[in-house]
Protein backbone atom coordinates (compact mmCIF):
# COMPACT_ATOMS: atom_id res chain seq x y z
CA UNK A 1 0.00 0.00 0.00
CA UNK A 2 1.60 3.25 -1.35
CA UNK A 3 1.86 6.45 1.33
CA UNK A 4 -1.13 8.22 -0.80
CA UNK A 5 -3.43 5.22 0.16
CA UNK A 6 -2.77 4.68 3.48
CA UNK A 7 -3.56 8.73 3.60
CA UNK A 8 -6.67 8.42 2.30
CA UNK A 9 -7.48 5.34 4.48
CA UNK A 10 -6.27 6.96 7.41
CA UNK A 11 -8.71 10.07 6.60
CA UNK A 12 -11.35 7.61 6.19
CA UNK A 13 -11.07 6.38 9.52
CA UNK A 14 -10.84 9.74 11.21
CA UNK A 15 -14.14 10.48 9.47
CA UNK A 16 -16.06 7.46 10.24
CA UNK A 17 -14.67 7.52 14.12
CA UNK A 18 -16.61 10.99 14.27
CA UNK A 19 -19.80 10.15 12.63
CA UNK A 20 -20.22 7.11 14.69
CA UNK A 21 -19.53 9.96 17.52
CA UNK A 22 -15.99 9.43 18.86
CA UNK A 23 -14.58 12.49 20.49
CA UNK A 24 -12.64 15.05 18.58
CA UNK A 25 -8.89 13.72 20.08
CA UNK A 26 -8.91 10.01 20.15
CA UNK A 27 -10.46 10.30 16.42
CA UNK A 28 -7.32 11.63 15.80
CA UNK A 29 -5.29 9.68 17.60
CA UNK A 30 -6.07 6.34 16.56
CA UNK A 31 -6.05 6.40 12.81
CA UNK A 32 -2.68 8.19 13.55
CA UNK A 33 -1.43 4.87 15.12
CA UNK A 34 -2.77 3.06 12.86
CA UNK A 35 -0.92 4.92 10.30
CA UNK A 36 2.05 4.61 12.11
CA UNK A 37 1.93 0.85 12.12
CA UNK A 38 0.21 0.70 8.62
CA UNK A 39 3.63 2.64 7.07
CA UNK A 40 6.99 1.12 9.72
CA UNK A 41 4.76 -1.55 11.82
CA UNK A 42 5.73 -1.40 16.01
CA UNK A 43 9.09 0.86 15.33
CA UNK A 44 7.18 3.44 14.27
CA UNK A 45 5.70 3.64 17.68
CA UNK A 46 9.62 4.44 19.18
CA UNK A 47 9.31 7.77 18.96
CA UNK A 48 5.90 8.58 20.53
CA UNK A 49 7.38 9.30 24.02
CA UNK A 50 9.58 12.49 22.50
CA UNK A 51 6.66 13.26 20.66
CA UNK A 52 5.00 13.34 23.86
CA UNK A 53 7.08 15.51 25.74
CA UNK A 54 7.54 17.70 22.46
CA UNK A 55 4.15 18.30 22.56
CA UNK A 56 3.16 20.06 25.71
CA UNK A 57 6.81 21.63 26.19
CA UNK A 58 5.92 24.66 25.06
CA UNK A 59 6.02 28.29 26.49
CA UNK A 60 3.51 29.60 24.06
CA UNK A 61 0.88 26.77 24.71
CA UNK A 62 0.81 27.76 28.44
CA UNK A 63 -0.92 30.60 27.03
CA UNK A 64 -3.81 29.36 26.45
CA UNK A 65 -5.31 28.25 30.46
CA UNK A 66 -4.06 31.48 31.45
CA UNK A 67 -6.66 33.36 29.05
CA UNK A 68 -9.31 30.35 29.77
CA UNK A 69 -9.03 30.93 32.88
CA UNK A 70 -9.28 35.10 33.06
CA UNK A 71 -12.69 33.97 30.79
CA UNK A 72 -13.82 31.74 33.38
CA UNK A 73 -13.16 34.49 36.33
CA UNK A 74 -14.96 37.18 34.29
CA UNK A 75 -17.98 34.59 33.74
CA UNK A 76 -17.81 33.21 37.36
CA UNK A 77 -18.07 36.99 39.15
CA UNK A 78 -20.77 37.62 37.05
CA UNK A 79 -18.35 40.65 35.30
CA UNK A 80 -19.75 39.31 31.67
CA UNK A 81 -23.63 40.54 32.90
CA UNK A 82 -22.47 44.04 33.54
CA UNK A 83 -20.34 44.53 30.67
CA UNK A 84 -23.93 43.24 28.68
CA UNK A 85 -25.92 45.77 30.80
CA UNK A 86 -23.91 48.82 30.02
CA UNK A 87 -23.56 47.89 26.66
CA UNK A 88 -27.21 47.86 26.19
CA UNK A 89 -27.16 51.24 27.04
CA UNK A 90 -24.38 52.70 24.90
CA UNK A 91 -25.11 50.81 21.58
CA UNK A 92 -28.86 50.07 21.89
CA UNK A 93 -29.99 53.08 20.13
CA UNK A 94 -28.71 52.22 16.58
CA UNK A 95 -30.89 50.61 14.73
CA UNK A 96 -31.74 47.05 16.13
CA UNK A 97 -31.88 47.20 19.60
CA UNK A 98 -30.53 44.66 21.81
CA UNK A 99 -29.15 42.78 18.68
CA UNK A 100 -26.39 45.42 18.20
CA UNK A 101 -25.60 44.85 21.78
CA UNK A 102 -24.98 41.13 21.10
CA UNK A 103 -22.72 41.73 18.30
CA UNK A 104 -20.94 44.39 20.30
CA UNK A 105 -20.87 42.48 23.32
CA UNK A 106 -19.52 39.76 21.54
CA UNK A 107 -16.77 41.69 20.13
CA UNK A 108 -15.69 42.94 23.78
CA UNK A 109 -15.79 40.06 25.87
CA UNK A 110 -14.16 37.88 22.77
CA UNK A 111 -11.24 39.96 23.03
CA UNK A 112 -10.92 38.72 26.65
CA UNK A 113 -12.48 35.16 26.39
CA UNK A 114 -9.99 33.94 23.20
CA UNK A 115 -12.91 31.54 22.53
CA UNK A 116 -15.64 31.61 20.78
CA UNK A 117 -18.21 28.77 22.69
CA UNK A 118 -16.85 31.01 25.48
CA UNK A 119 -18.12 34.16 24.48
CA UNK A 120 -21.51 32.79 22.59
CA UNK A 121 -22.42 30.85 25.83
CA UNK A 122 -20.69 34.25 28.41
CA UNK A 123 -23.49 36.34 25.70
CA UNK A 124 -26.06 34.12 25.31
CA UNK A 125 -26.67 33.30 29.06
CA UNK A 126 -27.89 37.08 29.70
CA UNK A 127 -29.02 38.12 26.05
CA UNK A 128 -31.43 35.69 25.48
CA UNK A 129 -33.75 36.13 28.32
CA UNK A 130 -33.78 39.45 27.69
CA UNK A 131 -34.40 39.31 24.00
CA UNK A 132 -37.32 37.32 24.26
CA UNK A 133 -39.07 39.28 27.20
CA UNK A 134 -39.06 42.04 25.09
CA UNK A 135 -39.93 40.05 21.91
CA UNK A 136 -37.06 39.99 19.67
CA UNK A 137 -37.44 37.92 16.88
CA UNK A 138 -36.15 34.50 18.07
CA UNK A 139 -34.09 33.52 14.52
CA UNK A 140 -32.42 36.83 14.51
CA UNK A 141 -31.87 36.88 18.29
CA UNK A 142 -30.12 33.39 18.34
CA UNK A 143 -28.08 34.30 15.14
CA UNK A 144 -26.51 37.36 15.92
CA UNK A 145 -25.61 35.22 19.31
CA UNK A 146 -24.16 32.29 17.48
CA UNK A 147 -22.29 34.82 14.68
CA UNK A 148 -21.16 37.14 17.26
CA UNK A 149 -19.38 34.32 19.29
CA UNK A 150 -17.84 33.51 16.65
CA UNK A 151 -15.33 36.67 16.66
CA UNK A 152 -14.14 34.95 19.82
CA UNK A 153 -11.70 33.07 17.66
CA UNK A 154 -10.67 36.14 14.80
CA UNK A 155 -9.93 38.94 17.65
CA UNK A 156 -7.04 38.27 19.99
CA UNK A 157 -6.55 36.46 22.19
CA UNK A 158 -7.36 33.50 20.08
CA UNK A 159 -6.70 29.86 21.32
CA UNK A 160 -6.72 29.21 17.54
CA UNK A 161 -4.39 31.64 16.71
CA UNK A 162 -2.44 29.77 19.42
CA UNK A 163 -2.30 26.41 18.17
CA UNK A 164 -1.99 27.09 14.79
CA UNK A 165 1.83 29.62 15.51
CA UNK A 166 2.79 26.68 17.36
CA UNK A 167 2.47 24.46 13.87
CA UNK A 168 3.95 26.64 12.02
CA UNK A 169 6.54 28.60 14.58
CA UNK A 170 4.35 31.74 13.28
CA UNK A 171 4.58 34.75 15.90
CA UNK A 172 1.65 34.63 18.09
CA UNK A 173 1.88 38.51 18.79
CA UNK A 174 1.87 38.96 14.68
CA UNK A 175 -1.03 36.95 14.25
CA UNK A 176 -2.78 38.50 17.07
CA UNK A 177 -2.37 42.01 15.30
CA UNK A 178 -3.17 40.46 12.28
CA UNK A 179 -6.55 39.63 13.53
CA UNK A 180 -7.42 42.73 14.76
CA UNK A 181 -8.34 44.97 11.27
CA UNK A 182 -10.55 41.69 10.13
CA UNK A 183 -12.10 41.39 13.28
CA UNK A 184 -13.70 45.06 13.90
CA UNK A 185 -14.13 44.68 10.38
CA UNK A 186 -16.34 41.79 10.74
CA UNK A 187 -18.21 43.40 14.06
CA UNK A 188 -19.08 46.75 11.90
CA UNK A 189 -20.32 44.30 9.01
CA UNK A 190 -22.59 42.41 10.99
CA UNK A 191 -23.70 45.51 13.22
CA UNK A 192 -24.51 47.44 9.66
CA UNK A 193 -26.73 44.27 8.37
CA UNK A 194 -28.27 44.27 11.68
CA UNK A 195 -29.24 47.92 11.46
CA UNK A 196 -30.27 47.33 7.43
CA UNK A 197 -32.46 44.68 8.19
CA UNK A 198 -33.92 46.33 11.18
CA UNK A 199 -34.81 48.98 8.73
CA UNK A 200 -36.11 47.37 6.47
CA UNK A 201 -38.47 44.75 8.61
CA UNK A 202 -39.24 47.19 11.72
CA UNK A 203 -41.15 44.47 12.99
CA UNK A 204 -38.20 42.16 14.16
CA UNK A 205 -36.79 44.73 16.62
CA UNK A 206 -39.38 46.15 18.80
CA UNK A 207 -38.93 50.19 19.62
CA UNK A 208 -36.77 51.20 22.85
CA UNK A 209 -38.96 53.00 25.69
CA UNK A 210 -36.65 56.23 25.41
CA UNK A 211 -33.61 57.88 25.22
CA UNK A 212 -31.09 57.37 28.46
CA UNK A 213 -30.40 59.80 30.69
CA UNK A 214 -27.37 61.18 30.93
CA UNK A 215 -27.13 59.23 34.74
CA UNK A 216 -27.79 55.59 32.73
CA UNK A 217 -25.16 56.64 30.21
CA UNK A 218 -22.52 57.41 32.72
CA UNK A 219 -23.53 54.07 34.78
CA UNK A 220 -23.07 52.52 31.65
CA UNK A 221 -19.38 53.65 30.82
CA UNK A 222 -18.67 52.86 34.40
CA UNK A 223 -19.92 49.30 33.88
CA UNK A 224 -17.76 49.17 30.51
CA UNK A 225 -14.71 50.67 31.67
CA UNK A 226 -13.12 47.51 33.47
CA UNK A 227 -13.04 45.16 30.33
CA UNK A 228 -10.89 48.48 28.13
CA UNK A 229 -9.03 48.07 31.34
CA UNK A 230 -8.54 44.59 30.76
CA UNK A 231 -8.36 44.79 27.14
CA UNK A 232 -5.10 47.27 27.99
CA UNK A 233 -3.54 45.10 29.97
CA UNK A 234 -3.03 42.19 28.14
CA UNK A 235 -3.73 43.14 24.33
CA UNK A 236 -2.16 46.71 24.65
CA UNK A 237 1.18 44.93 26.24
CA UNK A 238 1.90 42.49 23.74
CA UNK A 239 1.10 45.22 20.79
CA UNK A 240 3.60 47.54 22.70
CA UNK A 241 6.13 44.78 23.33
CA UNK A 242 6.13 44.95 26.62
CA UNK A 243 5.33 41.03 27.33
CA UNK A 244 4.77 38.11 25.27
CA UNK A 245 1.39 36.91 24.59
CA UNK A 246 1.79 33.91 27.51
CA UNK A 247 3.50 36.79 30.25
CA UNK A 248 -0.17 38.81 28.79
CA UNK A 249 -2.00 35.74 29.83
CA UNK A 250 -0.51 35.98 32.79
CA UNK A 251 -0.90 39.67 33.50
CA UNK A 252 -4.63 39.32 32.51
CA UNK A 253 -5.41 36.38 34.93
CA UNK A 254 -4.40 38.94 37.71
CA UNK A 255 -6.18 41.71 36.49
CA UNK A 256 -9.91 39.81 35.84
CA UNK A 257 -8.88 38.44 39.87
CA UNK A 258 -8.54 42.05 40.80
CA UNK A 259 -11.47 43.56 38.98
CA UNK A 260 -13.57 40.67 40.12
CA UNK A 261 -12.81 41.50 43.59
CA UNK A 262 -13.35 45.24 43.22
CA UNK A 263 -16.46 45.54 40.73
CA UNK A 264 -17.99 42.39 40.43
CA UNK A 265 -18.56 39.10 42.96
CA UNK A 266 -15.04 37.46 44.00
CA UNK A 267 -14.72 34.36 46.73
CA UNK A 268 -12.33 30.92 47.47
CA UNK A 269 -15.84 29.57 45.76
CA UNK A 270 -16.29 31.57 41.95
CA UNK A 271 -12.42 30.72 41.62
CA UNK A 272 -12.95 27.49 42.69
CA UNK A 273 -15.21 26.96 40.09
CA UNK A 274 -13.28 28.75 37.12
CA UNK A 275 -10.25 26.67 37.98
CA UNK A 276 -12.40 23.38 37.43
CA UNK A 277 -14.02 24.52 34.46
CA UNK A 278 -10.76 25.49 33.19
CA UNK A 279 -9.19 22.53 33.98
CA UNK A 280 -12.00 20.68 31.93
CA UNK A 281 -11.60 22.50 28.99
CA UNK A 282 -8.17 22.76 28.68
CA UNK A 283 -7.90 19.00 29.20
CA UNK A 284 -9.80 18.84 25.61
CA UNK A 285 -7.53 21.29 24.06
CA UNK A 286 -4.43 20.10 24.99
CA UNK A 287 -5.31 16.49 24.54
CA UNK A 288 -6.37 17.52 20.87
CA UNK A 289 -2.96 19.24 20.68
CA UNK A 290 -1.42 16.01 21.84
CA UNK A 291 -3.23 13.60 19.32
CA UNK A 292 -1.85 16.80 16.79
CA UNK A 293 1.73 16.36 16.82
CA UNK A 294 1.25 12.47 16.95
CA UNK A 295 -0.60 12.72 13.77
CA UNK A 296 2.04 15.03 12.73
CA UNK A 297 4.66 12.69 13.16
CA UNK A 298 2.73 9.90 11.39
CA UNK A 299 2.69 11.76 8.24
CA UNK A 300 6.47 13.16 8.28
CA UNK A 301 7.93 9.71 9.51
CA UNK A 302 6.18 8.43 5.89
CA UNK A 303 6.88 11.38 3.97
CA UNK A 304 3.32 12.04 3.27
CA UNK A 305 4.34 16.03 3.31
CA UNK A 306 6.81 16.36 0.38
CA UNK A 307 4.69 14.17 -1.81
CA UNK A 308 1.16 15.98 -1.08
CA UNK A 309 3.59 19.25 -1.52
CA UNK A 310 5.02 17.91 -4.56
CA UNK A 311 1.73 16.81 -6.24
CA UNK A 312 -0.25 19.76 -5.57
CA UNK A 313 3.15 21.80 -7.40
CA UNK A 314 2.92 19.41 -10.29
CA UNK A 315 -0.92 20.35 -10.57
CA UNK A 316 0.32 24.16 -11.21
CA UNK A 317 -2.30 25.86 -9.91
CA UNK A 318 -2.57 29.31 -10.02
CA UNK A 319 -2.48 30.99 -6.19
CA UNK A 320 -6.02 31.80 -6.77
CA UNK A 321 -6.99 28.39 -7.91
CA UNK A 322 -5.29 27.21 -4.95
CA UNK A 323 -6.59 29.61 -2.37
CA UNK A 324 -10.35 28.60 -3.88
CA UNK A 325 -9.01 24.95 -3.85
CA UNK A 326 -8.72 25.66 0.03
CA UNK A 327 -11.98 27.31 0.34
CA UNK A 328 -14.06 24.43 -0.77
CA UNK A 329 -12.17 22.07 1.12
CA UNK A 330 -12.63 24.10 4.33
CA UNK A 331 -16.42 24.56 4.10
CA UNK A 332 -16.45 20.57 3.69
CA UNK A 333 -14.59 20.10 6.60
CA UNK A 334 -15.83 23.36 8.74
CA UNK A 335 -19.60 21.04 8.26
CA UNK A 336 -17.83 17.97 9.92
CA UNK A 337 -14.83 18.69 12.04
CA UNK A 338 -14.43 21.29 15.41
CA UNK A 339 -12.38 24.34 14.90
CA UNK A 340 -9.16 23.08 16.36
CA UNK A 341 -9.71 19.49 14.58
CA UNK A 342 -9.73 21.48 11.45
CA UNK A 343 -5.87 23.05 11.86
CA UNK A 344 -4.30 20.13 13.50
CA UNK A 345 -5.63 17.84 10.80
CA UNK A 346 -4.60 20.32 7.93
CA UNK A 347 -1.94 22.78 8.83
CA UNK A 348 0.74 19.99 9.18
CA UNK A 349 -0.34 18.70 5.73
CA UNK A 350 -0.79 22.28 4.36
CA UNK A 351 2.22 24.61 5.33
CA UNK A 352 4.58 22.96 3.62
CA UNK A 353 2.51 24.16 0.14
CA UNK A 354 1.73 27.44 1.35
CA UNK A 355 5.99 28.03 1.59
CA UNK A 356 5.89 26.73 -2.40
CA UNK A 357 3.19 29.40 -3.20
CA UNK A 358 4.55 32.08 -1.15
CA UNK A 359 1.88 32.38 0.53
CA UNK A 360 2.26 34.55 4.19
CA UNK A 361 1.83 32.31 7.26
CA UNK A 362 0.37 35.29 9.24
CA UNK A 363 -2.11 36.10 6.64
CA UNK A 364 -2.65 32.50 5.80
CA UNK A 365 -3.52 32.45 9.47
CA UNK A 366 -6.35 35.30 9.10
CA UNK A 367 -7.75 32.99 6.71
CA UNK A 368 -8.07 29.35 8.56
CA UNK A 369 -9.68 31.17 11.55
CA UNK A 370 -12.16 32.84 9.37
CA UNK A 371 -12.72 29.01 7.75
CA UNK A 372 -12.66 27.65 11.05
CA UNK A 373 -15.42 30.79 12.35
CA UNK A 374 -18.11 29.41 9.36
CA UNK A 375 -17.55 26.06 10.41
CA UNK A 376 -18.36 26.98 14.25
CA UNK A 377 -21.90 27.97 12.72
CA UNK A 378 -22.18 25.75 10.14
CA UNK A 379 -24.68 22.49 10.51
CA UNK A 380 -24.20 19.79 11.62
CA UNK A 381 -21.28 20.17 14.20
CA UNK A 382 -21.58 23.48 14.30
CA UNK A 383 -20.39 24.19 17.89
CA UNK A 384 -22.09 27.63 18.37
CA UNK A 385 -25.51 26.21 16.97
CA UNK A 386 -25.59 24.21 19.49
CA UNK A 387 -24.42 26.19 22.69
CA UNK A 388 -27.05 28.82 21.83
CA UNK A 389 -29.64 25.89 21.30
CA UNK A 390 -29.26 24.73 24.66
CA UNK A 391 -29.64 28.19 26.21
CA UNK A 392 -32.26 29.26 24.68
CA UNK A 393 -34.10 25.56 24.33
CA UNK A 394 -35.58 26.70 20.73
CA UNK A 395 -35.49 24.78 17.79
CA UNK A 396 -31.80 23.97 16.20
CA UNK A 397 -33.17 25.01 12.75
CA UNK A 398 -34.07 28.50 13.43
CA UNK A 399 -30.74 28.81 15.36
CA UNK A 400 -29.66 27.11 11.99
CA UNK A 401 -31.41 29.79 9.54
CA UNK A 402 -30.65 32.95 11.73
CA UNK A 403 -26.85 32.31 11.03
CA UNK A 404 -27.21 32.43 7.36
CA UNK A 405 -26.99 36.10 6.66
CA UNK A 406 -23.73 36.00 8.97
CA UNK A 407 -22.43 33.29 6.96
CA UNK A 408 -22.68 35.23 3.60
CA UNK A 409 -20.61 38.10 5.08
CA UNK A 410 -18.10 35.99 6.47
CA UNK A 411 -17.61 35.08 2.80
CA UNK A 412 -17.87 38.79 1.79
CA UNK A 413 -14.94 39.08 4.05
CA UNK A 414 -13.09 36.08 2.58
CA UNK A 415 -13.10 37.64 -0.80
CA UNK A 416 -11.53 41.36 0.64
CA UNK A 417 -9.15 39.51 2.32
CA UNK A 418 -8.17 37.55 -0.85
CA UNK A 419 -8.47 41.00 -3.06
CA UNK A 420 -7.06 43.30 0.05
CA UNK A 421 -4.58 41.16 1.86
CA UNK A 422 -3.34 44.48 3.72
CA UNK A 423 -6.23 44.25 5.61
CA UNK A 424 -4.62 42.02 7.99
CA UNK A 425 -1.26 42.34 7.08
CA UNK A 426 -0.76 45.90 7.79
CA UNK A 427 -0.60 46.29 11.59
CA UNK A 428 2.06 43.40 11.53
CA UNK A 429 4.05 44.61 9.00
CA UNK A 430 4.61 48.29 10.96
CA UNK A 431 4.90 46.12 14.16
CA UNK A 432 8.53 44.64 13.73
CA UNK A 433 9.44 44.52 17.08
CA UNK A 434 6.71 42.78 18.73
CA UNK A 435 8.10 39.57 19.82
Amino acid sequence: MTPGIELIFVMAVFLGLLCVGMTIPFAILVPSLIYLLLHAGPAGLKGIGLVSWGSMNSFTLSAIPLFILMAEILQESKLSLQVYRGLSVLVAWLPGGLLQTNIAGCAIFAAISGSSVATAASIGRVALPELARRKYDPRMSAGSLAAGGTLGILLPPSIAMIVYGTFTETSVAKLFMAGVVPGLLLTVMFMTYIAVSSLIRPTTTPKLPGAASVREVLSACIDVVPFFILIGGTIGSIYTGVVTPTEAAAVGCLLAMILAVCCGEFNFAIFNRALRTTTRVCGNILFIVFAAYVFSYAISYAGVGEQITQFLVDLKLSKFEFFLALFVLYTILGCLVESLGMIVVTVPLLYPVLVQYGIDPIWFGVVLVLFIEMGQISPPIGINLFVIQSIWNGKLSDVVVGTIPFHLIMFVLLGLLALFPDIAMWLPMHSADVP
